[in-house]
């Protein structure tokens, strides 16, 4: 079985891939990253609020639905989420350059390795 490291190495092999990254979002700890231009224990801790904030609003609304991932688009970047499917407490984190990579492409990346991703 791979490292998370290595598992995580596999979304990079994209245009445009930057950083990933797997976060506990139960206590906003990093568990592993690999790539680099974004500070990926800060954005853990960051993008922890994203998901609970989310799913309290989800909550509130009524609506039984898992997140399937959060797209935020920036200028130069995209950032996507992902919560794991096999366990409620942890996401994925992908940064990419919003000039280089396919967004459609990316997705799909980052769901066929989540199934590989064991912590």
């Amino acid at each position: 079985m791979a490292s998370l490291t290595e598992t995580l190495s596999l979304l990079l092999d994209i245009d445009g891939a930057m950083a990933a990254s797997v976060v506990d979002y139960s206590s906003g700890m990093l568990l592993g990253s690999v790539g680099q231009g974004v500070d990926m224990e800060l954005a853990a801790a960051g993008n922890t609020e994203v998901v609970r904030a989310k799913l309290k609003v989800m909550k509130m609304l009524g609506l039984n639905e898992n997140i399937e991932d959060i797209l935020i688009t920036l200028g130069s970047q995209y950032h996507l989420i992902r919560p794991l499917t096999q366990t409620n407490e942890l996401f994925v984190y992908y940064v990419l350059d919003k000039s280089k990579a396919n967004l459609a492409l990316a997705r799909r990346k980052l769901q066929s390795v989540e199934s590989q991703i064991s912590v």
